[in-house]
């Protein structure tokens, strides 16, 4: 389905914000590698979190859920022998599994969407498990792909960090289960330092022990370790939450969200750090974001790997500010469900905007009067850029008409509905 983002000038009112999907999908998995049960309150409901429910059910996992927590009893070291494991289009949910099917005879994960996560690389992944003795068959790197695992044993493993951090969450997971002892070395450089830190913090919730290194290029890890039953309780979601306080920055509004921790890990808290110095007026206390927004905005510059998934709402909110913004460091943006850098700003120019690309930097020539709109554009099966576009479509001239907006329900379902409560006018099309 379409959406059509007709200008809005004024947004007010106050949301809870969704649950972190990047937090949500790593306590489902340590709750299944876990022997015995463990409870997860306020669990993310996104396409993501319910590819690693489907998926850690079919591998032997116990589920209940209701209202408010799912409550797991995992499988521990011995998942269930499955043939087929389908992660949609959840690229994170496919590596981190990756690395777990080693455990299993032989799994095989499909290929649902060969426009979307089907054209993005494992082949760093694929070469550290092999260094395992993982046997990976695949079609380039790519989707589908079978792993031929049980004999997995630990020890010295490279993986390069220049195009995920994904692919070392995947093997930190895994490494504490097998026998040996197992030393990891990052090669090249680590993109997303701060989500690595999710999953360090994640592990050590879990009772896993882990050496890292201070730059976080080289890890010790005792095996036989074994993942312990635990508590734990979701925080709110700043990489969703930051197109919700981009539309409010470039509006006119009174917009309150609660749930955003100040202290969170997520690097992409750095969007309340961004829109203050673009001038936004707002305030952040006791977990409450508060922005109240005059639609004014200073142009500035920002290292894009410290928050990865706000880049591009970020960039939104640059569109309308005085002066040239630019983003860099950026470069891993292009190995998403879409290049979010050239796809994105080929949609940004047709709405009227005057960005520009390189290879790792996106800039923003900025028009504080605003954009045209008045056209159909596509968001490239990419939930990050339709959210970042509707932020756009609030402050463009015309009305913008968003192509497959439906796919905003891999990380936030109801991003439209929320949108609607504060008064924005966006409407679902056939």
């Amino acid at each position: 389905m379409d959406v059509i983002v007709t200008p809005t000038p004024k947004l007010q009112g106050e949301i809870q914000a969704l649950s972190s999907k990047n937090y949500t999908t790593r306590y489902l998995l340590v709750a299944a590698l876990a022997e015995g049960t463990s409870t997860i309150y306020y669990p993310a409901h996104s396409e993501d979190s319910d590819a690693m429910r489907r998926c850690i059910r079919d591998l032997g996992a116990g589920i209940e859920e209701d209202d408010e927590k799912i409550v797991i009893t995992g499988f521990g070291r011995k998942p269930s022998d499955v043939k087929e494991l389908d992660v949609g289009n959840a690229g994170a949910v496919l590596r981190f599994l990756m690395a777990i099917a080693a455990l299993s005879p032989e799994v095989t994960f499909i290929n649902r969407y060969p426009d979307s996560l089907g054209k993005r690389p494992h082949d760093d992944l694929i070469e550290s498990l092999g260094q395992l003795g993982v046997q990976v068959e695949h079609q380039s790197g790519k989707l589908p792909i079978t792993i031929r695992g049980g004999a997995v044993k630990g020890g010295k493993i490279t993986v390069s960090g220049a195009v995920s951090s994904q692919f070392l969450s995947a093997l930190l997971f895994l490494t504490p289960m097998l026998e040996e002892d197992s030393e990891i070395e990052v090669l090249h450089d680590l993109k997303s330092k701060v989500v690595v830190g999710q999953t360090l913090e994640v592990l050590e919730q879990a009772g896993i022990v882990i050496e890292a290194s201070e730059d976080l290029m080289h890890y010790r890890i005792k095996g036989n370790q074994r993942y312990e039953a635990k508590e734990y309780i979701v925080q709110g979601d700043y990489p969703g939450s930051a197109a919700i306080l981009a539309a409010a920055a470039v509006t006119n509004s009174d917009v309150t969200v609660h749930r955003l921790l100040e202290k969170s890990k997520q690097g992409e808290r750095a969007i309340v750090d961004v829109l203050r110095a673009m001038e936004v007026p707002l305030t952040h206390e006791n977990g409450v974001v508060r922005v109240q927004g005059n639609g004014k905005l200073k142009a500035l510059e920002f290292d894009g790997d410290k928050a990865t998934d706000a880049v591009l709402a970020m960039v939104a909110a640059a569109v309308f500010a005085e002066g040239t913004s630019r983003f860099y460091d950026v470069e891993n943006l292009r190995y998403k469900e879409c290049d979010r850098i050239t796809d994105y700003l080929n949609e940004l120019r047709k709405a009227g905007a005057n960005v520009e690309e390189k290879r790792d930097e996106i800039i923003v020539h900025g028009r504080p009067e605003g954009v045209e709109g008045g056209v159909e554009i596509n968001a490239h099966y990419d939930h990050r850029v339709i959210m970042a576009l509707t932020v756009v479509g609030l402050r463009a001239k015309h009305p913008l008409r968003i192509r497959d907006a439906h796919h905003v329900a891999k990380s936030y379902p109801i991003f439209f509905e929320h949108l609607k409560a504060l008064g924005a006018n966006v409407e679902w099309v056939e």
